[in-house]
């Protein structure tokens, strides 16, 4: 069966029944990739350098010349990999048996040009049948791109830090409807403490293919979302994204200061007291030094809720600001008022009210 070029659009369909294999080296899929895909390097980082130096300085047929020297001793190992890679996606019955398995497969490099076509020829003239995106990695990155300018029907959840936003939205999604956890995706809390406990970060740009993924899971769905800051740690939700989910209702969770506290001491009142005093010391020019001196030393003299208790008024200022910054704030906000942090009740009193403004 002869090769068969497909779109981004006909990408995203296909994988999800078929694997997609990006042979690109090994630090462009660890930067970014497309989510689910296998890593299938045709070249390591370091032969890509050779092949890419001998390019610029060299001719293109010297560079192919170098490619195939690398490519040649790796083929039968390749086609070993994506038969490995084959059969653990096979029905439980199949796996054992020796016959090969007719799963197509999807390949993809960076623009779609030798290195793709070369492993894709591979592995169909092995008997493969072989999916080739056009214009690789680059044409998925664009249409990643693209998704962030489109408008999107969700609604925003609301609430001075501590209000448990967080396990609302995990309730909200018990309850059958969508969400998308953009603090889940971002592996961060929000806060100068949202790392703790944590795993990495991922980079920007493959934050980006997870928020685009989901978007488009979602595109003709209503879904809710937590209410962010534009930053999350080290990463940025995008601006076309933001802008849409600054235009948005808030559902605004008013719970009391002190159910609060008593919900963020809990929480992270078991951590590390060397991590919380890094954590604070981070946010000191915003926390200022009066505040940022008595924060670090109630937790060095083990009283984690009075130091939670500045941190809360600090985070309350800030969160009330950016509340403020909305445009048609009036219109957009609705309050809802909440005795304790209760992510069942409160989630009712989400739904109700969600209800009476639809």
């Amino acid at each position: 069966m002869a090769i068969q070029e497909i779109s981004t659009e006909e990408l995203l369909l296909l994988s999800e029944k078929y694997p997609v294999l990006d042979v690109r080296s090994p630090g462009e899929y660890l930067h970014a990739h497309i989510p689910g895909a296998y890593s299938l390097p045709l070249f390591n980082d370091e032969e890509r350098k050779i092949i890419g130096t001998s390019y610029k300085q060299e001719s293109r047929e010297k560079a192919i010349k170098y490619g195939l020297d690398f490519f040649g001793v790796k083929m039968r190992v390749m086609i070993e990999e994506v038969e490995k890679i084959l059969k653990s996606l096979a029905p439980v019955e199949t796996k054992n048996s020796e016959l090969k398995i007719s799963i197509p497969v999807i390949v993809h490099c960076w623009r779609g040009g030798m290195r793709s076509a070369a492993v894709a020829w591979l592995l169909n003239f092995y008997g493969f049948e072989v999916y080739l995106l056009q214009g690789g990695y680059k044409s998925y990155r664009n249409w990643v791109l693209q998704q962030f300018e489109k408008k999107y029907d969700c609604n925003i959840i609301g609430g001075y830090t501590g209000s448990g936003k967080t396990e609302l939205l995990h309730e909200l999604q018990k309850n059958g409807h969508t969400i998308i956890d953009l603090e889940g995706i971002a592996n961060h809390k929000g806060s100068a403490f949202g790392a703790l406990g944590q795993p990495q970060q991922p980079k920007q740009e493959m934050f980006e293919n997870l928020l685009a993924g989901k978007l488009n899971q979602y595109r003709e769905k209503s879904f809710w979302l937590e209410d962010e800051s534009q930053r999350i740690g080290a990463l940025n939700i995008p601006h076309g994204f933001w802008d849409t989910m600054r235009t948005k209702p808030v559902f605004f969770i008013d719970i009391p200061f002190e159910q609060r506290l008593e919900n963020i001491t809990s929480g992270y009142g078991t951590l590390e007291k060397e991590d919380l005093i890094n954590a604070i010391v981070r946010i000191k020019k915003r926390l200022g030094p009066m505040e940022t001196k008595l924060a670090i030393g109630s937790l060095i003299e083990d009283n984690v809720k009075e130091c939670f208790r500045v941190l809360l008024y600090y985070y309350d200022k800030t969160y009330i600001k950016a509340l403020q910054n909305r445009g048609n704030l009036s219109v957009l906000l609705n309050k809802i008022d909440c005795s304790n942090v209760d992510a069942i009740v409160n989630t009712e009193k989400i739904i109700s009210c969600a209800t009476v403004n639809t």
